[in-house]
């Protein structure tokens, strides 16, 4: 049984997003959660939502599973559209800037790790 949850276009860059998605993967969900609640990065609390939301999804299966015994076996994070910006430069040029977005993808499962 597998349950996935996915957050796109979230106005992080993904070499960040990947930084505290590394630290989940293959844990407990209720671990998982616990290191988020305590992981100082801006976009922690986007991910404990994700994660959240995988086991509501999980929840809703036909054949529901354990909550408490459920895993992050998959969590991944690919580049989503970057935003073009420009910003203001000395004698009227202007500088080009990127704002990197991030897809994020959390999958939950109930198998052994």
């Amino acid at each position: 049984m597998q349950a996935r949850a996915e957050a796109r276009h979230v106005r992080v860059s993904p070499q960040k997003a990947r930084l505290v998605v590394d630290l989940i993967r293959g844990h407990l969900v209720n671990d998982a959660i616990g290191i988020l609640r305590l992981t100082n990065k801006r976009i922690a609390p986007a991910i404990e939502k994700l994660v959240r939301s995988a086991v509501a999804n999980a929840s809703n299966l036909p054949d529901p599973p354990d909550v408490d015994k459920l895993v992050i076996g998959e969590a991944y994070v690919n580049e989503g559209p970057r935003q073009k910006r420009i910003r203001p430069a000395p004698m009227g040029r202007a500088y080009r800037y990127q704002r990197r977005t991030a897809h994020i993808v959390v999958k939950v499962t109930d198998e052994k790790r």
